[in-house]
């Protein structure tokens, strides 16, 4: 796996010309032509974003056999108050979760001491500030973007579960999910060698590119269409810094989307290109991935619906928020 790393940066660096050529020479599309534009966006970008999600996975798994959810919540279980909504907001980026997780996670988290908004905090960033799509929007736009990404998203989890914590809501938690015993589990990841560390992470990028490779071919052909056909005019009027209903619209449409983040980051590249506002763009991303409704839907399981609705509604204003303050500054 380590020594085919040159192979892979030498594909990856003549991707876009053969992108170009197979539009032009097999396709026989000009690339200045609105068809030939979204063939050559498709035919770079999703081998492109594959590869690097491929990369991204491999190497965070690999980092994440040193960090278990058992040792996670055993580590925010010692942490109280604003600290503790600190901590378990950065944690959400470097530690595995996805909807499936959310009712065994939370249940855990609650059972072993973890504080309730403490809990939230982690919930809300872990999907919200994926680790795969900061590397993906590292390696596509840069450091800045990335980490303009990864902060903003860190401070909504951490006024999410701040305000949860101080309303003080434990009794919107359905009964049974206190009854449940919690039984301690060993945790084994500091016995694993090398060898067993890189099998887990190769079977990872299995794992993880075998079920989203859908998701994100379908996100990367909506973001060709855009990047082809979308009049720039229409895509600066409607999502433009200057339309102040295009960040709740933004977060109205992402919110019943059902996508991972790798998937939606080639629709925010197009969106970008085509002159949408960053705010506004970040306001959706961060709706697809932190307001999932299939998310709040498992949840619903744990949690009553005022406590629902409370979450639904912090996490919704720290993301409109984000996306006026960013299109206010930039």
């Amino acid at each position: 796996m380590i020594p085919a790393l040159p192979l892979w940066f030498l594909a990856y660096h003549w991707l876009e010309p053969a992108a170009n050529a197979l539009t032009a020479r097999v396709f026989h599309l000009r690339l200045d032509s609105r068809l030939g534009s979204a063939v050559a966006f498709f035919a770079y970008d999703a081998p492109k974003v594959l590869m690097l999600l491929s990369l991204v996975v491999l190497g965070v798994t690999f980092v994440q056999t040193f960090l278990s959810p058992e040792r996670t919540r055993d580590i925010l279980a010692r942490r109280a108050g604003a600290w503790g909504n600190l901590l378990g907001s950065l944690l959400g980026i470097v530690t595995p979760f996805c909807s499936c997780s959310a009712v065994p996670l939370f249940i855990g988290f609650v059972r072993v001491g973890v504080p309730l908004g403490v809990t939230f905090s982690y919930l809300v960033s872990a999907p919200m500030v994926n680790e795969v799509a900061l590397f993906l929007l590292l390696g596509l736009f840069g450091w800045k973007i990335a980490l303009l990404y990864a902060g903003t998203g860190v401070g909504v989890a951490f006024l999410a579960g701040w305000v949860i914590g101080k309303l003080r809501m434990e009794r919107h938690l359905e009964a049974w999910v206190m009854e449940i015993p919690y039984a301690a589990q060993a945790a084994e990841e500091s016995r694993l060698g090398f060898p067993a560390r890189l099998e887990i992470a190769v079977q990872g990028v299995r794992d993880i590119v075998g079920k989203v490779w859908p998701y994100l071919l379908a996100g990367i052909a909506v973001g060709a269409f855009i990047h082809g056909y979308a009049p720039e005019a229409l895509m600066a009027h409607i999502m433009g810094k200057a339309a102040w209903w295009s960040v709740p619209l933004a977060v109205l449409i992402g919110v019943p989307l059902y996508s991972n983040a790798a998937g939606v980051i080639p629709i925010v590249q197009a969106l970008l290109g085509k002159g949408a506002a960053l705010g506004t763009v970040l306001a959706f991303m961060m709706a697809v991935t932190g307001l999932s409704l299939p998310e709040t839907i498992i949840l619903r399981k744990v949690l009553k619906p005022r406590l629902i609705a409370v979450f639904l509604a912090v996490v919704a204003a720290g993301i409109l928020l984000v996306g006026y303050l960013f299109n206010a500054l930039l």
